[in-house]
């Protein structure tokens, strides 16, 4: 590799704009995956004798911190261990972690405040942040102890995120806290001491009074609890070799602007600042590649004449389904730009693979940076817009001059992480780098084996590219503001438009809010408990009134949304297979015809206006088919029924064959629904072997008749296609 021997290196740290402090740590390391950092942390928050700060995006009372076969004397669990603590040892500890967005609730502990404020000592204080502007989330992972230990990187005492530097495909320890197994997970957390330290518990109560509006003790060096031997109770954690002694540790931060408060971009300028300074190499692992910041850094570091080489980590897949077809088109735009201005072919990317037999991937969810093996970054920021502007993020960063201790701490950091990857030792890779000019050719010599550091392809189809909008709406660095968004989806030709359209909105919300409000202050939500809708169900059997009645209700109840299969089974229960089928059947076509009025209500411009021309011009080509589309749309439903019905209304689809097309449609799927409940109960009522044997039939008959319905329909609607 370069000989960078006798280079001198000024210091890029400036506080006040790439950083918010720089302060001196005796001790500095990093924690590589979280074995080795959620041991530490316990063994940390064990020796506390003072306070505990944790502040995080996600935390589970049930994690466990170390996963051996040895019988540990104090608690392993998280929730467990804080409580101990906090009634043996008299620490007040602070938990504080983002008041998430409700499309993560089902990742996340139920009742997490329940948790911790009930069933902990009352030294345990624990509080929901929602302190940031629309779109924004708490990011920042910071753990201090006693104010004389801090760690801080990517990691959250969380689930899903144990895990080894083997990184095993079937490791047993890998399971969340109700025993699920997860994937391999990989990230860094850095730990340091003294001022440093101090500087991340004063960053935390200056969150937690921000989040609660009161003050947190802070640790006091002369308090009673305090030990006469210093030494004895010092917290840095046993398993943690200090590898840089006696170093200035920068603070990054990202704080938007919110209630009074300025908005911080830290983190955005140190990077910018890190990435102009690289003379020879810059190693990234990071989850995203989306910010568009760091893209024309990085653009202008490939254009230069004798630039470095810039390796990037990243998971081969960035998450679910969702961010797949997010992030990573965000990530392929962004990647396209960096190739077309790689002239030199001095940059690649690459995602760890396991093994070439395997599906299973690992998620790379590590946030550092290493230039030239003198400057260190562990971060909580991913390399995407909302942590330049938006989320609040905490980043450390060390700088080291060449041949100092700090520098061969930082060079062994790297290889390490690079060993990991490529399944070797750091001597192979070290002997590697000895034998050739660059980083990326020692790279690719050691390619080839089973784990190892595969290239990253990013395309994605064509298709899934147009299907998402620009990165400022998925992917935004400052914080929604509402004319941005009226802007961005409403032309101005269509704004006079629009101003009648949000009128029909909003007569329509007043109308829920309404009901709602007579729910809530009149005497119907009395009326209308379990109690009472059993005796009215019960009076309805008996009543001629019924299908007078239980149609409009079923009709209104499909038409707000109400899953219209559920609906369906409500009434069969209720009222039997024949009557529940017809009042079913009939309160689906009301439903359907009151939804279709709707939509024709809000205007046949209203697709081509807010879906674009091209569904405009399908909604053409669907009502040339006439009855066949709205059966097969029936029976294939390629959208939710309500959206269906209002669709057709704004469409050009006739109310003639919308209603002849829905009864043909419903009437398999209903009728399968009838007789299938019906031998459900029969078998409950008369649980026989002869009853049983006819029930299994049935569903197997349904199924093959259901699925026989669908292929020939998809065989007509592509005849009728090719004839078109």
């Amino acid at each position: 590799m370069h000989d960078m021997i006798g280079e001198r290196r000024t210091s890029i740290l400036t506080p006040g704009e790439n950083c918010w402090q720089k302060v001196n740590a005796n001790r500095a390391a990093v924690a590589i995956d979280g074995e080795a950092y959620f041991r530490a942390v316990r063994e940390a928050i064990l020796s506390a004798h003072d306070s505990v700060f944790i502040l995080g995006w996600d935390l589970h009372s049930r994690l466990k911190l170390v996963r051996d076969d040895s019988d540990h004397e104090h608690p392993i669990e998280l929730g467990e261990l804080l409580d101990f603590v906090a009634r043996e040892h008299h620490v007040d500890v602070f938990v504080l972690t983002w008041d998430f967005a409700s499309i993560y609730t089902l990742e996340r502990e139920s009742r997490p405040s329940y948790v911790f404020n009930k069933k902990t000592h009352s030294r345990v204080h624990f509080h929901l942040d929602s302190q940031h502007p629309v779109g924004a989330s708490q990011h920042q992972k910071v753990v201090v102890v006693d104010d004389r230990v801090g760690f801080s990187g990517g990691f959250d005492l969380s689930k899903w995120r144990w895990d080894t530097p083997e990184h095993a495909i079937d490791d047993a320890r890998r399971k969340d806290p109700d025993g699920k197994p997860y994937p391999p997970f990989h990230d860094v957390q850095m730990v340091v001491d003294d001022d440093a330290a101090k500087a991340l518990g004063q960053l935390a109560r200056e969150r937690w009074q921000r989040a609660t509006g009161t003050q947190a003790t802070p640790a006091q060096p002369d308090s009673p609890n305090a030990p006469d031997d210093d030494l004895e109770h010092d917290p840095w954690p046993a398993s943690i070799t200090p590898l840089i002694h006696n170093v200035p540790v920068g603070i990054a931060r990202t704080l938007a602007q919110y209630r009074g408060h300025p908005a911080i971009q830290e983190v955005k300028q140190l990077y910018l600042d890190s990435i102009s300074a690289a003379k020879h190499f810059i190693y990234i692992e990071n989850q995203y590649l989306t910010s568009n910041a760091i893209q024309q850094a990085l653009v202008a570091s490939l254009q230069l004449e004798n630039g470095p080489e810039i390796i990037i980590v990243m998971p081969e897949k960035t998450g679910g389904w969702l961010e797949q077809h997010t992030m990573d088109v965000l990530r392929a735009r962004l990647v396209k730009k960096l190739q077309d201005a790689d002239h030199a072919n001095r940059l690649r990317l690459y995602y760890p693979q396991l093994a070439s037999d395997t599906d299973v991937s690992l998620m790379v969810h590590a946030k550092c940076m290493i230039i030239d093996d003198c400057m260190l970054r562990v971060a909580s920021s991913n390399l995407s817009n909302r942590s330049m502007g938006l989320d609040s993020e905490c980043d450390l960063f060390i700088e080291a001059e060449i041949e100092s201790e700090a520098y061969y701490a930082i060079q062994k950091i790297r290889r390490t992480l690079m060993s990991e990857h490529l399944g070797i030792d750091t001597t192979t890779l070290q002997n590697s780098e000895a034998e050739h000019p660059s980083l990326i050719r020692a790279i690719e010599s050691l390619q080839g084996s089973e784990r190892t550091l595969q290239t990253l392809n990013t395309n994605v189809t064509t298709e899934v590219d147009q299907l998402v909008p620009e990165s400022a709406l998925i992917d935004p660095e400052q914080p929604y503001h509402p004319d941005h968004l009226v802007n961005h989806f409403v032309p101005n030709k269509d704004k006079p438009h629009t101003a009648r359209h949000f009128l029909k909105v909003a007569l329509l919300l007043t109308m829920l809010l309404v009901l709602v409000a007579v729910w809530r202050w009149t005497p119907l939500s009395d009326w209308l408990n379990i109690d009472q809708m059993m005796r009215y169900i019960t009076l309805l059997e008996s009543q001629s009134l019924a299908p007078w009645l239980v149609i409009p209700i079923f009709a209104v109840a499909a038409t707000l949304a109400v899953p219209l299969t559920l609906l369906v089974v409500a009434v069969i229960l209720v009222f039997g297979s024949s009557l529940g089928f017809a009042y079913a059947l009939s309160g689906a076509l009301l439903s359907a015809v009151l939804s279709y009025l709707l939509g024709q209500w809000a205007g046949h411009g209203l697709l081509k206006r807010y879906a674009g021309n091209r569904l405009h011009r399908i909604s053409q080509k669907l009502s040339k088919r006439g009855v066949l589309t709205i059966i097969t749309m029936r029976i294939i439903p390629i959208a939710p029924f309500a959206v269906i019905n209002v669709v057709a209304g704004a469409s050009h689809i006739r109310l003639r064959d919308f209603i002849l097309g829905s009864f043909i449609g419903f009437l398999p799927g209903m009728a399968a629904i009838a007789l299938f409940t019906d031998k459900v109960l029969r078998s409950i009522k008369e649980p026989s072997g002869i009853n049983l044997i006819w029930l299994v039939f049935w569903v197997v008959a349904i199924v093959l008749m259901m699925f026989g319905l669908r292929k020939w329909l998809r065989y007509k609607s592509r005849k009728r296609e090719q004839g078109q």
